[in-house]
């Protein structure tokens, strides 16, 4: 299996879309597909089990994933080591976020860099689904991610910041006749769900219940803010939001109204404790210091 192959391979068993491998591989759908079927005509059984609807690993395919990564990761790690050696870093510090106000988070990214200029800062947007993989598997080495997290292997770090909230609705929808909304009213609509998540989490994001204990149905699975603002345009769903997100993603197909009754939505950084070193603990202490972004 030639080494492009392998990393087309590894990136469907993470994405489970064909169209959003290629899309993060840069390469077209077709593509993907032909590695697939070469790489199962090479072992001689699927590696994924798919159709119209749905693209899962067969236990074959399962086995294949796990003996790749660390493979992957050990090849990754020694090509990065020789390019900051290159440039004369000594590591890297990866950071995955789902908060989308990177601009007002710039303090902490710059400070820290200019505080350890040994160390290169990485930042990229993270996905929905099994977030906390991310930091368990090494691909990453700190989550910025709303609280609580309550894993007894993650480590939950400084507070980033708190925010009201608000709710997503499609520009044409019913409730945009409301200046504001209450928790209750969102027990009327559909919401989006994820999958692989602990449900005391994602509670937090999207509450179970309505106050009066209706249930909050959750209709449509998504992986990205992207699916989020898909599935709320075509009147699918509403999305409850932190409130940066009207300042991030205004868009003219969309309204934002402010949620009267939820609590703040805290954010901050998680990382494995088994993983912790002195790049994480010297980020954390950036963020310590300078304190979470001003209500």
């Amino acid at each position: 299996m030639e080494l492009r192959d392998i990393e087309i391979f590894l990136t469907l068993a993470e994405e489970l879309h064909f169209g959003h491998a290629a899309e993060r591989l840069h390469v077209s759908v077709a593509r993907v597909s032909q590695a697939i079927k070469k790489q199962e005509r090479a072992i001689g059984a699927e590696l994924f089990a798919r159709n119209s609807h749905s693209v899962r690993l067969t236990r074959l395919g399962e086995q294949l994933r796990d003996d790749l990564r660390p493979l992957r990761q050990g090849l990754a790690q020694t090509l990065e080591r020789a390019r900051l050696a290159a440039r004369g870093k000594t590591g890297t510090l990866r950071v995955s976020l789902f908060p989308a106000n990177i601009q007002e988070l710039r303090r902490y990214w710059e400070t820290f860099r200019a505080g350890h200029p040994q160390w290169e800062l990485r930042l990229r947007m993270s996905a929905y689904q099994d977030p906390f993989a991310q930091l368990r598997n090494g691909e990453v080495d700190i989550l910025a991610t709303w609280l609580p997290v309550e894993e007894p292997d993650l480590t939950v770090g400084p507070l980033l910041f708190a925010e009201p909230r608000v709710l997503a609705v499609a520009g044409d929808h019913a409730l945009t006749k409301r200046s504001s909304v209450s928790l209750e009213a969102v027990g009327d609509f559909g919401h989006i769900a994820v999958e692989s998540v602990p449900d005391y989490w994602y509670d937090q994001y999207v509450p179970e219940l309505t106050p009066k204990g209706r249930l909050i149905e959750r209709t449509a699975s998504v992986n990205n803010v992207e699916d989020i603002f898909m599935s709320t345009v075509l009147g699918e769903t509403v999305a409850l939001f932190p409130a940066h997100v009207t300042r991030y993603y205004p868009r003219p197909d969309i309204a934002y109204l402010p949620v009267k009754d939820m609590d703040a939505l805290r954010f901050g950084l998680v990382w494995c404790s088994a993983a912790e070193n002195d790049m994480i603990r010297a980020f954390a202490r950036v963020v310590r210091d300078l304190g979470p972004l001003p209500d």
